[in-house]
Protein backbone atom coordinates (compact mmCIF):
# COMPACT_ATOMS: atom_id res chain seq x y z
CA UNK A 1 0.00 0.00 0.00
CA UNK A 2 1.97 3.23 -1.23
CA UNK A 3 1.61 6.41 0.82
CA UNK A 4 2.89 9.64 1.64
CA UNK A 5 4.85 11.39 4.75
CA UNK A 6 6.14 14.37 5.37
CA UNK A 7 9.27 15.48 6.80
CA UNK A 8 11.12 18.39 7.32
CA UNK A 9 12.88 16.80 4.21
CA UNK A 10 9.91 16.83 2.02
CA UNK A 11 7.19 14.49 1.55
CA UNK A 12 8.78 10.52 0.90
CA UNK A 13 7.08 7.63 -0.71
CA UNK A 14 6.60 4.85 1.09
CA UNK A 15 4.90 1.47 0.80
CA UNK A 16 3.33 -0.68 3.33
CA UNK A 17 2.49 -4.18 3.09
CA UNK A 18 0.82 -5.50 5.64
CA UNK A 19 0.55 -8.70 7.71
CA UNK A 20 -2.72 -10.28 6.36
CA UNK A 21 -2.79 -9.01 2.53
CA UNK A 22 -3.18 -11.58 0.21
CA UNK A 23 -1.52 -11.85 -3.00
CA UNK A 24 -3.20 -12.46 -5.92
CA UNK A 25 -2.47 -14.59 -8.84
CA UNK A 26 -3.63 -13.25 -12.00
CA UNK A 27 -4.34 -15.95 -14.80
CA UNK A 28 -3.96 -14.76 -18.41
CA UNK A 29 -6.60 -15.05 -20.81
CA UNK A 30 -4.60 -16.19 -23.89
CA UNK A 31 -0.81 -17.34 -24.80
CA UNK A 32 2.09 -14.51 -23.91
CA UNK A 33 5.04 -16.34 -24.64
CA UNK A 34 5.94 -16.76 -20.74
CA UNK A 35 6.42 -20.85 -20.84
CA UNK A 36 9.32 -19.76 -23.26
CA UNK A 37 11.44 -18.51 -20.17
CA UNK A 38 12.75 -21.34 -18.90
CA UNK A 39 14.33 -22.64 -22.57
CA UNK A 40 15.55 -18.73 -23.22
CA UNK A 41 17.79 -18.99 -19.65
CA UNK A 42 19.23 -22.77 -20.65
CA UNK A 43 19.90 -21.87 -24.41
CA UNK A 44 21.71 -18.91 -22.40
CA UNK A 45 23.48 -20.53 -19.84
CA UNK A 46 24.27 -23.16 -22.25
CA UNK A 47 25.92 -20.57 -24.84
CA UNK A 48 28.18 -18.88 -21.69
CA UNK A 49 29.05 -22.65 -20.38
CA UNK A 50 30.33 -23.54 -16.90
CA UNK A 51 32.82 -23.00 -14.50
CA UNK A 52 33.42 -25.10 -11.68
CA UNK A 53 36.52 -25.17 -9.41
CA UNK A 54 37.71 -27.97 -6.70
CA UNK A 55 39.87 -27.61 -3.52
CA UNK A 56 42.04 -30.77 -3.53
CA UNK A 57 43.29 -30.86 0.15
CA UNK A 58 45.03 -33.85 1.34
CA UNK A 59 49.43 -35.58 2.03
CA UNK A 60 51.20 -36.24 -1.15
CA UNK A 61 50.79 -39.32 -2.44
CA UNK A 62 47.24 -40.02 -0.69
CA UNK A 63 45.81 -39.97 -4.46
CA UNK A 64 44.61 -36.77 -5.63
CA UNK A 65 45.68 -36.35 -8.96
CA UNK A 66 44.22 -39.79 -9.67
CA UNK A 67 40.86 -39.41 -8.04
CA UNK A 68 40.47 -36.35 -9.96
CA UNK A 69 41.16 -38.57 -13.04
CA UNK A 70 38.78 -41.32 -12.29
CA UNK A 71 35.84 -38.48 -11.53
CA UNK A 72 36.19 -37.02 -15.04
CA UNK A 73 37.35 -39.98 -17.08
CA UNK A 74 40.00 -38.69 -18.46
CA UNK A 75 43.74 -38.11 -17.60
CA UNK A 76 44.97 -34.80 -16.73
CA UNK A 77 48.57 -33.72 -17.42
CA UNK A 78 49.62 -32.97 -13.57
CA UNK A 79 53.46 -33.08 -12.07
CA UNK A 80 54.10 -35.89 -9.99
CA UNK A 81 55.33 -34.38 -5.87
CA UNK A 82 57.60 -35.29 -3.60
CA UNK A 83 57.88 -35.27 -0.51
CA UNK A 84 60.73 -32.53 0.13
CA UNK A 85 58.60 -29.36 0.14
CA UNK A 86 59.61 -26.99 2.30
CA UNK A 87 56.44 -25.03 2.30
CA UNK A 88 52.88 -25.97 1.46
CA UNK A 89 52.25 -24.52 -2.53
CA UNK A 90 49.14 -24.20 -4.26
CA UNK A 91 49.22 -25.34 -7.88
CA UNK A 92 45.54 -24.17 -9.75
CA UNK A 93 45.08 -25.88 -13.06
CA UNK A 94 42.16 -24.62 -15.37
CA UNK A 95 40.98 -26.81 -18.73
CA UNK A 96 38.23 -26.88 -20.78
CA UNK A 97 35.57 -29.66 -20.82
CA UNK A 98 32.78 -30.22 -22.82
CA UNK A 99 30.44 -33.27 -23.21
CA UNK A 100 27.23 -33.37 -25.75
CA UNK A 101 26.78 -29.37 -25.95
CA UNK A 102 27.42 -28.05 -22.27
CA UNK A 103 30.83 -26.67 -21.96
CA UNK A 104 32.61 -26.68 -18.81
CA UNK A 105 35.46 -24.88 -17.58
CA UNK A 106 36.87 -26.80 -14.47
CA UNK A 107 40.09 -25.31 -12.65
CA UNK A 108 41.65 -28.14 -10.17
CA UNK A 109 43.53 -26.56 -7.40
CA UNK A 110 46.11 -29.04 -6.05
CA UNK A 111 48.05 -28.14 -2.80
CA UNK A 112 51.45 -29.47 -2.88
CA UNK A 113 53.51 -30.21 0.18
CA UNK A 114 50.56 -30.54 2.50
CA UNK A 115 50.79 -32.46 5.87
CA UNK A 116 55.27 -32.93 4.44
CA UNK A 117 56.78 -30.51 7.15
CA UNK A 118 57.64 -31.34 10.39
CA UNK A 119 56.20 -27.75 11.97
CA UNK A 120 51.96 -27.88 10.39
CA UNK A 121 51.40 -25.08 12.05
CA UNK A 122 51.49 -22.67 9.03
CA UNK A 123 50.54 -25.58 6.76
CA UNK A 124 46.58 -24.17 6.08
CA UNK A 125 47.89 -20.41 5.32
CA UNK A 126 48.73 -20.80 1.90
CA UNK A 127 44.94 -22.54 1.14
CA UNK A 128 43.57 -19.84 3.15
CA UNK A 129 45.14 -16.89 1.51
CA UNK A 130 44.64 -18.40 -2.32
CA UNK A 131 40.60 -19.03 -1.68
CA UNK A 132 40.14 -15.19 -0.16
CA UNK A 133 42.51 -13.81 -3.04
CA UNK A 134 39.71 -15.19 -5.53
CA UNK A 135 37.23 -13.62 -3.57
CA UNK A 136 38.90 -9.78 -3.52
CA UNK A 137 39.31 -10.26 -6.98
CA UNK A 138 35.55 -10.90 -7.74
CA UNK A 139 34.62 -7.93 -5.18
CA UNK A 140 37.24 -5.86 -7.20
CA UNK A 141 34.87 -6.51 -10.54
CA UNK A 142 32.38 -6.19 -9.23
CA UNK A 143 33.02 -2.86 -6.92
CA UNK A 144 34.09 -1.61 -10.69
CA UNK A 145 32.17 1.50 -12.45
CA UNK A 146 32.56 -0.28 -15.98
CA UNK A 147 31.97 -4.53 -15.15
CA UNK A 148 32.05 -7.48 -17.11
CA UNK A 149 30.69 -10.36 -14.71
CA UNK A 150 29.02 -11.93 -17.80
CA UNK A 151 31.91 -13.00 -18.86
CA UNK A 152 33.90 -12.92 -15.92
CA UNK A 153 36.26 -16.20 -15.64
CA UNK A 154 35.04 -16.64 -11.76
CA UNK A 155 38.06 -18.63 -9.93
CA UNK A 156 36.24 -18.99 -6.22
CA UNK A 157 36.09 -22.75 -4.94
CA UNK A 158 32.75 -24.00 -5.10
CA UNK A 159 33.82 -27.79 -4.00
CA UNK A 160 36.21 -28.59 -1.30
CA UNK A 161 37.82 -32.45 -1.33
CA UNK A 162 39.59 -33.15 2.05
CA UNK A 163 41.09 -36.62 1.50
CA UNK A 164 40.95 -38.60 5.02
CA UNK A 165 44.14 -40.58 5.23
CA UNK A 166 42.65 -44.42 5.51
CA UNK A 167 44.65 -45.15 9.11
CA UNK A 168 41.76 -46.93 10.49
CA UNK A 169 41.58 -45.10 13.32
CA UNK A 170 40.70 -41.20 13.84
CA UNK A 171 41.37 -37.95 12.62
CA UNK A 172 44.65 -36.21 12.86
CA UNK A 173 45.46 -32.85 14.21
CA UNK A 174 46.36 -31.40 11.41
CA UNK A 175 43.24 -32.40 9.58
CA UNK A 176 40.82 -31.10 12.17
CA UNK A 177 42.50 -27.51 12.31
CA UNK A 178 42.54 -27.23 8.35
CA UNK A 179 39.01 -27.92 8.28
CA UNK A 180 37.74 -25.53 11.09
CA UNK A 181 39.26 -23.00 9.47
CA UNK A 182 37.86 -23.79 5.60
CA UNK A 183 34.62 -24.74 6.63
CA UNK A 184 33.33 -20.81 6.84
CA UNK A 185 35.01 -19.96 2.87
CA UNK A 186 34.64 -23.59 1.33
CA UNK A 187 32.23 -26.34 0.52
CA UNK A 188 33.78 -29.19 1.95
CA UNK A 189 33.22 -32.92 1.01
CA UNK A 190 35.03 -35.22 3.52
CA UNK A 191 36.19 -38.60 1.50
CA UNK A 192 38.24 -41.61 2.66
CA UNK A 193 41.24 -41.99 0.43
CA UNK A 194 42.65 -45.44 -1.05
CA UNK A 195 40.11 -46.83 1.09
CA UNK A 196 40.85 -50.46 -0.57
CA UNK A 197 43.06 -50.51 2.27
CA UNK A 198 40.83 -50.96 4.83
CA UNK A 199 38.44 -54.00 5.75
CA UNK A 200 34.39 -53.44 5.32
CA UNK A 201 34.10 -53.04 9.51
CA UNK A 202 37.45 -50.72 9.80
CA UNK A 203 35.53 -48.17 7.13
CA UNK A 204 32.42 -48.31 8.80
CA UNK A 205 33.77 -47.84 12.28
CA UNK A 206 36.53 -44.62 10.37
CA UNK A 207 33.03 -42.99 8.96
CA UNK A 208 32.04 -42.99 12.36
CA UNK A 209 34.92 -41.91 14.28
CA UNK A 210 35.48 -39.26 11.75
CA UNK A 211 31.67 -37.94 11.49
CA UNK A 212 31.89 -38.03 15.08
CA UNK A 213 34.82 -35.59 15.54
CA UNK A 214 33.62 -33.63 13.38
CA UNK A 215 30.65 -33.00 14.94
CA UNK A 216 32.44 -32.68 18.45
CA UNK A 217 34.99 -29.94 17.34
CA UNK A 218 32.20 -27.95 15.99
CA UNK A 219 33.56 -28.52 11.97
CA UNK A 220 30.72 -27.79 9.47
CA UNK A 221 30.63 -29.46 6.37
CA UNK A 222 28.59 -29.86 3.48
CA UNK A 223 25.09 -31.12 3.72
CA UNK A 224 23.23 -31.87 0.10
CA UNK A 225 20.33 -29.71 0.21
CA UNK A 226 17.47 -31.65 0.73
CA UNK A 227 14.60 -28.78 0.29
CA UNK A 228 13.97 -29.84 -3.61
CA UNK A 229 11.59 -32.85 -3.66
CA UNK A 230 13.18 -33.47 -6.79
CA UNK A 231 16.47 -34.59 -5.26
CA UNK A 232 15.27 -34.59 -1.25
CA UNK A 233 15.38 -38.25 -1.03
CA UNK A 234 18.59 -39.23 -2.86
CA UNK A 235 20.20 -35.97 -0.96
CA UNK A 236 19.17 -37.32 2.26
CA UNK A 237 20.37 -40.75 2.30
CA UNK A 238 24.02 -39.66 0.47
CA UNK A 239 24.15 -37.34 3.94
CA UNK A 240 24.41 -40.40 5.31
CA UNK A 241 26.81 -41.74 4.35
CA UNK A 242 29.57 -39.23 4.51
CA UNK A 243 32.41 -39.31 4.30
CA UNK A 244 32.77 -41.05 0.98
CA UNK A 245 35.09 -43.80 0.96
CA UNK A 246 36.89 -43.44 -3.01
CA UNK A 247 39.41 -45.13 -5.07
CA UNK A 248 40.93 -44.14 -7.96
CA UNK A 249 42.24 -45.69 -10.61
CA UNK A 250 42.99 -44.57 -14.72
CA UNK A 251 43.83 -48.62 -15.35
CA UNK A 252 41.76 -51.05 -17.43
CA UNK A 253 40.54 -54.21 -16.08
CA UNK A 254 39.23 -57.55 -17.31
CA UNK A 255 36.37 -58.63 -14.92
CA UNK A 256 34.46 -61.42 -16.83
CA UNK A 257 33.27 -60.28 -20.10
CA UNK A 258 33.80 -56.64 -19.37
CA UNK A 259 36.59 -54.26 -18.89
CA UNK A 260 36.39 -51.68 -16.60
CA UNK A 261 38.63 -49.59 -14.49
CA UNK A 262 39.90 -50.96 -11.14
CA UNK A 263 42.92 -52.69 -9.70
CA UNK A 264 43.93 -55.84 -10.01
CA UNK A 265 45.56 -57.63 -7.35
CA UNK A 266 46.69 -61.46 -6.56
CA UNK A 267 43.44 -62.00 -4.87
CA UNK A 268 41.22 -60.51 -7.16
CA UNK A 269 40.15 -57.41 -8.71
CA UNK A 270 38.46 -54.04 -7.10
CA UNK A 271 35.98 -52.30 -9.70
CA UNK A 272 36.46 -48.53 -8.74
CA UNK A 273 32.78 -47.79 -10.27
CA UNK A 274 31.03 -50.63 -8.98
CA UNK A 275 29.22 -49.16 -5.62
CA UNK A 276 29.55 -52.65 -3.55
CA UNK A 277 33.30 -51.47 -3.82
CA UNK A 278 33.50 -47.99 -3.18
CA UNK A 279 31.64 -44.47 -3.20
CA UNK A 280 33.17 -43.16 -5.97
CA UNK A 281 29.90 -43.76 -8.41
CA UNK A 282 27.78 -41.99 -5.62
CA UNK A 283 30.74 -38.82 -4.84
CA UNK A 284 30.70 -38.46 -8.99
CA UNK A 285 26.62 -38.41 -8.89
CA UNK A 286 26.32 -35.94 -5.49
CA UNK A 287 29.49 -33.33 -7.10
CA UNK A 288 28.67 -33.30 -10.61
CA UNK A 289 25.02 -34.36 -11.46
CA UNK A 290 22.97 -33.62 -8.42
CA UNK A 291 24.32 -30.49 -6.82
CA UNK A 292 26.76 -28.72 -8.60
CA UNK A 293 25.16 -25.72 -9.05
CA UNK A 294 24.32 -25.65 -5.10
CA UNK A 295 27.35 -25.56 -4.73
CA UNK A 296 28.15 -22.82 -6.95
CA UNK A 297 25.24 -20.87 -5.43
CA UNK A 298 26.44 -21.60 -1.71
CA UNK A 299 29.80 -20.32 -2.43
CA UNK A 300 27.93 -17.10 -3.74
CA UNK A 301 25.40 -16.42 -1.34
CA UNK A 302 27.15 -18.22 2.13
CA UNK A 303 31.05 -17.79 1.54
CA UNK A 304 31.60 -15.11 -0.53
CA UNK A 305 28.91 -12.67 0.49
CA UNK A 306 30.46 -13.75 4.02
CA UNK A 307 33.79 -12.52 2.27
CA UNK A 308 32.16 -9.47 1.25
CA UNK A 309 29.77 -8.26 4.32
CA UNK A 310 33.20 -8.45 6.76
CA UNK A 311 35.30 -6.42 3.64
CA UNK A 312 32.90 -3.56 3.19
CA UNK A 313 32.05 -3.43 6.87
CA UNK A 314 36.19 -2.46 6.99
CA UNK A 315 35.29 0.06 4.60
CA UNK A 316 32.83 1.51 6.17
CA UNK A 317 30.18 0.84 4.23
CA UNK A 318 26.39 -0.03 5.96
CA UNK A 319 23.11 -0.65 5.71
CA UNK A 320 19.67 1.86 6.15
CA UNK A 321 18.34 1.70 9.21
CA UNK A 322 15.39 0.60 10.70
CA UNK A 323 14.06 4.23 9.92
CA UNK A 324 14.65 3.84 6.52
CA UNK A 325 17.26 6.71 6.64
CA UNK A 326 19.20 5.95 3.02
CA UNK A 327 23.15 5.37 3.15
CA UNK A 328 25.33 8.07 1.87
CA UNK A 329 28.05 6.70 -0.13
CA UNK A 330 29.72 10.12 -0.40
CA UNK A 331 29.66 10.76 3.26
CA UNK A 332 31.39 7.57 4.08
CA UNK A 333 34.01 7.82 1.63
CA UNK A 334 34.54 11.11 2.93
CA UNK A 335 34.32 9.78 6.18
CA UNK A 336 36.78 7.21 5.36
CA UNK A 337 39.28 9.27 4.00
CA UNK A 338 39.82 11.66 6.90
CA UNK A 339 39.73 8.16 8.90
CA UNK A 340 42.77 7.19 6.37
CA UNK A 341 44.46 10.93 6.19
CA UNK A 342 44.65 11.00 10.43
CA UNK A 343 45.80 7.44 10.45
CA UNK A 344 48.13 8.20 7.73
CA UNK A 345 49.21 11.52 9.93
CA UNK A 346 49.27 9.05 12.91
CA UNK A 347 51.66 7.07 10.69
CA UNK A 348 53.84 9.68 9.08
CA UNK A 349 54.46 11.34 13.15
CA UNK A 350 55.29 7.71 14.25
CA UNK A 351 58.04 7.00 11.53
CA UNK A 352 59.49 10.54 11.82
CA UNK A 353 59.78 10.40 15.87
CA UNK A 354 61.45 7.00 14.56
CA UNK A 355 63.52 8.57 12.36
CA UNK A 356 64.42 11.39 14.90
CA UNK A 357 65.35 8.83 17.63
CA UNK A 358 67.14 6.73 14.67
CA UNK A 359 69.41 9.64 13.94
CA UNK A 360 69.94 10.39 17.69
CA UNK A 361 70.79 6.95 18.37
CA UNK A 362 73.21 6.95 15.38
CA UNK A 363 74.81 9.98 16.42
CA UNK A 364 75.58 9.18 19.85
CA UNK A 365 76.66 6.04 18.54
CA UNK A 366 79.06 7.70 16.41
CA UNK A 367 80.27 10.17 19.01
CA UNK A 368 80.99 7.13 20.70
CA UNK A 369 82.93 6.05 18.29
CA UNK A 370 84.73 8.94 17.31
CA UNK A 371 85.64 9.53 21.11
CA UNK A 372 86.73 5.46 20.96
CA UNK A 373 88.89 6.68 17.72
CA UNK A 374 90.15 9.45 19.04
CA UNK A 375 91.44 8.01 22.21
CA UNK A 376 93.45 5.70 19.77
CA UNK A 377 94.84 8.17 17.87
CA UNK A 378 96.10 9.28 20.74
CA UNK A 379 97.35 6.24 21.95
CA UNK A 380 98.85 5.75 18.94
CA UNK A 381 100.47 9.39 18.60
CA UNK A 382 102.11 9.01 22.38
CA UNK A 383 103.47 5.68 20.86
CA UNK A 384 104.36 7.42 17.72
CA UNK A 385 106.51 9.93 20.08
CA UNK A 386 108.27 7.33 22.34
CA UNK A 387 109.34 5.08 19.10
CA UNK A 388 110.88 8.82 17.42
CA UNK A 389 111.95 9.37 20.62
CA UNK A 390 114.25 6.22 20.71
CA UNK A 391 114.72 6.13 17.72
CA UNK A 392 116.65 9.75 17.80
CA UNK A 393 117.85 8.41 20.92
CA UNK A 394 119.37 5.17 19.06
CA UNK A 395 120.85 7.13 16.18
CA UNK A 396 122.45 9.15 18.24
CA UNK A 397 124.27 6.50 20.20
CA UNK A 398 125.24 4.78 17.08
CA UNK A 399 126.50 8.10 15.73
CA UNK A 400 128.63 8.51 18.29
CA UNK A 401 130.48 4.84 17.87
CA UNK A 402 130.92 5.83 14.49
CA UNK A 403 132.54 8.98 15.33
CA UNK A 404 134.77 6.37 17.86
CA UNK A 405 135.23 4.49 15.31
CA UNK A 406 136.71 7.09 13.04
CA UNK A 407 138.78 8.18 15.73
CA UNK A 408 139.97 4.51 16.26
CA UNK A 409 140.37 4.26 12.74
CA UNK A 410 142.14 7.43 11.92
CA UNK A 411 144.61 6.42 15.00
CA UNK A 412 144.97 3.22 13.62
CA UNK A 413 146.13 4.29 10.21
CA UNK A 414 148.42 7.02 11.17
CA UNK A 415 150.37 3.90 13.77
CA UNK A 416 150.37 1.61 10.58
CA UNK A 417 151.79 4.37 8.42
CA UNK A 418 154.52 5.04 11.03
CA UNK A 419 155.17 1.26 11.97
CA UNK A 420 155.21 0.89 7.79
CA UNK A 421 158.31 4.10 7.36
CA UNK A 422 160.14 2.85 10.49
CA UNK A 423 160.26 -0.65 9.28
CA UNK A 424 161.14 0.54 5.60
CA UNK A 425 164.49 2.60 7.16
CA UNK A 426 165.88 -0.08 8.85
CA UNK A 427 167.08 -1.58 5.68
CA UNK A 428 168.82 0.80 4.25
CA UNK A 429 170.57 1.86 7.29
CA UNK A 430 171.94 -1.90 7.74
CA UNK A 431 173.01 -1.82 3.97
CA UNK A 432 174.82 1.49 4.72
CA UNK A 433 176.58 0.56 7.45
CA UNK A 434 177.69 -2.70 5.58
CA UNK A 435 178.98 -0.35 3.01
CA UNK A 436 181.41 1.13 5.44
Amino acid sequence: MPFFIWSSQGPRYRELTTVNEEKRTLELSGHVGLRSLPDQLVKRAVKQGYSFNILCVGETGIGKSTLINTLFRIIFENEEASHYDEEVKVLPRTYDLQESNVNLKLTVVHTVGFGDQINHVKSSEPILEYIDAQFKRYLEEELKIKRSLWNYHDTRIHACLYFIAPNGHSLKALDLVTMKKLDSKVNIIPVIAKADTLTRNELVNLKIKVMSELVSNGVQIYQFPTEDEAVAEINSSMNTQLPFAVIGSTENVTVGNKTVKGRMYPWGSIQVENENHCDLVKLREMLLRVNMEDLREQTHTRHYELYRRCKLEEMGFKDPTLDNQSFSLQKTYEAKRKEFIKELQHKEESMRQMFVNKVKEAEVELKEKEKELQGRFELLKTMHQEEKKNLEEKKREMEEEMNAFNRRKVAAETLMGQALQGSSQQPFKKDKDKKK
